[in-house]
């Protein structure tokens, strides 16, 4: 069976175009639904399940004997991740966990992983999820915006949480796993490797944590307890950046990510069906679970389907990557165009049997047309970039499954998606028009969490959720992105706010005053580049990158300096970053 739709019903899907009936506004058809591939419904019953619970724990009963999770050739079946998710569920009540309480989750694609998103949800909690490369500043404002009460980290990253664990006060409890703790006697040597040969556990101490396998085997002895959740319960903490340089909460509740799998998987049958069939995907999980591009095209998704996850821990040893894909034969590669160009052009890409590859989907960054091209000769299997945001659970809009030739676009709004294009003052445009882009779908979010101010700067009056990008769409339905979000960076995928970069350069005691652009590069399709203006004449740019890589996640540091005497201002102060990005770029093309 492919990507079965278990226990889905859907709201038929009408023959003529629906008119979308705003106040206030004209009335505007949905152009997208006559480009829907057959089969496509124009909605999905987003209330098809009360809980994402009830999506995870009707896997377990129908696919128990299926393998749900490969790492480092280590599987995990379906009726294992029930047997430990409960046991993990079971101990977090135990130690006064509470309905609504928040987890954090800090871990690498590991096997702990999975085990951990659905032993939070099943005990009625809310998983925070963490960027495990955050720096201490970093990590302590999230931990503190959340309010979270528990975190499970791998011992890889102890050493972060140590250095700021007397300043999140309502963090008491803490759960310690170590990369080799689901991998049985294996596990033992995986665990010497990388804390003695690969020296990857820097020295921490943090008295009272809990082992991560020790909390299974507690859990084990006792019941868990099954909270009554709803659809409005909030399920997600999706921590993203935002124009004010303050990383948010975008609060995801049961609905919006059980709407999100319902679209997906909806979009993705016409292409899931075609030969060669498949008892079971392969989703090759590349992606890091704590970016919701992977929570809800891998993992649920993934789970609903019976599919089985192949669990990448470093996408960046692409040597290591390549056995896997030669090992197992993947069906499904979600993944960022970088991560798709650095295949290409690796000596071994061709070695790689795609012969059961069924789709690509690009998404987190713009796929380049060269990619796409290269990928779809090479394997047969077209890349379909979609978009979306953390915001939204995440997909907005993709490419159909029936498209092999690369367009440009972002594709088509998925079910039961309005995609607006606006101007300034709220009014929508005409087709083909240029504004914000907003949209209105099941799958947005409830709002940003304990920001109301904030949540009203991004929603309309008429509900829809401005994603601060701008675009257009065509009369086929089709949406473009024609300009970046204001200022963000998208280094590989990840968003790089600058005015969060700018406020940690700021403070080292050499800057007057800085600034942040992005600049293309090879590699990770953009890059960080910072102005500065020397308070300490002294200041060099070795001093400066110092700082950033102490203060900074990597994809946030700089990787230019360049230091100017004053930085181009508005004639109230405000810095011109469009003016730096063009005279960079000028400078760029008298360079080639």
């Amino acid at each position: 069976m492919i990507w079965p739709r278990a226990l889905v019903f859907l709201c038929p899907r009408k023959k003529k175009q629906n008119p979308v009936f705003r106040e206030g506004l004209e009335v505007v058809e949905k152009v997208w639904l006559k480009n829907y591939p057959a089969g496509v419904p124009a909605e999905i019953n987003a209330d098809a399940y009360t809980s994402l619970v009830q999506v995870l724990e009707e896997s377990f009963k129908n696919y128990a004997s299926r393998k749900a999770f490969i790492s480092m050739d280590k599987g995990l079946t379906y009726a294992d991740l029930d047997k430990n998710s409960a046991a993990l569920g079971a101990y977090l009540q135990s130690i006064g966990l509470k309905k609504g309480d928040r987890v954090a989750i800090m871990m690498p694609n590991v096997l702990q992983y999975p085990v951990a998103i659905a032993g939070i949800l099943r005990a009625g909690l809310t998983v925070v999820n963490v960027n495990p490369l955050y720096t201490p500043r970093e990590l302590e404002h999230q931990l503190n915006d959340s309010g979270a009460s528990a975190i499970i980290i791998l011992e890889n990253f102890a050493a972060t949480l140590e250095k700021v664990r007397a300043k999140v006060p309502a963090l008491k409890h803490i759960v310690l796993a170590n990369m080799g703790d689901m991998l049985g006697f294996k596990g033992t040597i995986v665990n010497f490797v990388v804390r003695k040969v690969k020296k990857l556990v820097p020295a921490y101490n943090l008295p009272g944590a809990v082992q991560f396998n020790a909390a299974i085997s507690t859990g084990k002895g006792k019941t868990l307890s099954k909270p009554q959740l709803g659809p409005q319960d909030v399920a997600f903490l999706q921590y993203t950046g935002g124009t004010t340089g303050v990383s948010k909460g975008a609060i995801l509740t049961h609905r919006n990510v059980i709407a999100n799998i319902l679209q997906n998987d909806e979009w993705l049958q016409p292409v899931l069906q075609k030969e060669p069939k498949v008892e079971q995907l392969m989703i090759v999980t590349a992606l890091p679970l704590y970016h919701i591009f992977a929570l809800t095209a891998c993992f649920f998704l993934g789970t609903r389907a019976g599919a089985c996850c192949l669990l990448i821990a470093n996408p960046r040893d692409l040597p290591a990557l390549i056995k896997d894909l030669q090992k197992y034969k993947v069906t499904t590669f979600p993944a960022v165009n970088t991560l798709y160009n650095a295949l290409l052009n690796h000596p071994d890409f061709d070695k790689i049997d795609w012969s059961m590859l069924k789709v690509a989907n690009g998404g987190g960054m713009a796929v380049q047309k060269a990619v796409a091209d290269k990928w779809l000769a090479k394997t047969k299997a077209p890349i379909l970039e979609g978009y979306g945001l953390s915001e939204t659970a995440p997909v907005l809009t993709c490419n159909p499954g029936t498209n092999t030739t690369y367009n440009g676009s972002i594709g088509l709004p998925v079910p039961s998606t309005i995609i607006s294009i606006r101007d300034d003052a709220g009014k929508e445009l005409a087709i083909g028009e240029v504004g914000e882009i907003c949209a209105k779908g099941p799958q947005v979010m409830a709002g940003y969490w304990q920001r109301p101010e904030e949540t009203a700067k991004v929603m309309t009056a008429d509900g829809f959720f401005r994603t601060g990008d701008i675009g257009k769409i065509d009369e086929n339905g089709f949406v473009y992105i024609v300009d970046r979000k204001k200022d963000m960076v998208n280094v590989s995928g990840f968003n790089v706010y600058p005015n969060e970069v700018e406020g940690v350069m700021a403070m080292h005691p050499g800057v007057l005053e800085c600034a942040v652009i992005g600049v293309p590069d090879a590699s990770s399709g953009e890059a960080v580049k910072l102005f500065v203006v020397k308070k300490d004449p002294n200041v060099t740019e070795k001093d400066l990158m110092k700082f950033a890589a102490e203060n900074l996640t990597g994809y946030k540091k700089p990787k230019y300096i360049e230091f100017r005497s004053d930085l181009p201002k508005t004639n109230v102060g405000k810095i011109l970053r469009r003016e730096l990005r063009d005279m960079d770029q000028r400078t760029s093309d008298k360079a080639a």
